[in-house]
């Protein structure tokens, strides 16, 4: 098959592709820097990191809203026949840290 172009349109068609391929090499050579890699790196440790806490959130927030529902009728007054036994038993619990904290130092 004979090339039909002229020498200009030949010398057109390198141009461009000279052009386009120095294009591509600029983006590859942004791609492979130490510092592009680095902040990708950095993006998609953060994106992790805001996912797992968003997930942890979510986890305590429920978490948060069953014990709060324990102890809390639907008015929002708190439920005395629930709250009192456990006011109590953390009470003890700190009466008795304190005398065994008491006692190691004597």
């Amino acid at each position: 098959m004979a090339d039909t172009r002229t020498p200009d349109e030949i010398e057109a068609d390198i141009r461009r592709r000279r052009e386009a391929l120095a294009e591509m090499l600029d983006e590859i050579g942004m791609r492979v820097h130490p510092k592009t890699i680095v902040g990708d790196a950095k993006a998609k440790v953060a994106s992790q990191v805001d996912h797992t806490l968003g997930r942890a959130y979510v986890q305590v927030n429920r978490v948060v809203s069953e014990v709060r529902a324990q102890f809390v009728d639907e008015r929002g007054a708190p439920r005395l026949e629930r709250v009192v036994p456990v006011a109590l038993v953390a009470v003890g619990l700190v009466g008795l840290l304190a005398l065994g904290a008491r006692r190691r130092r004597s």
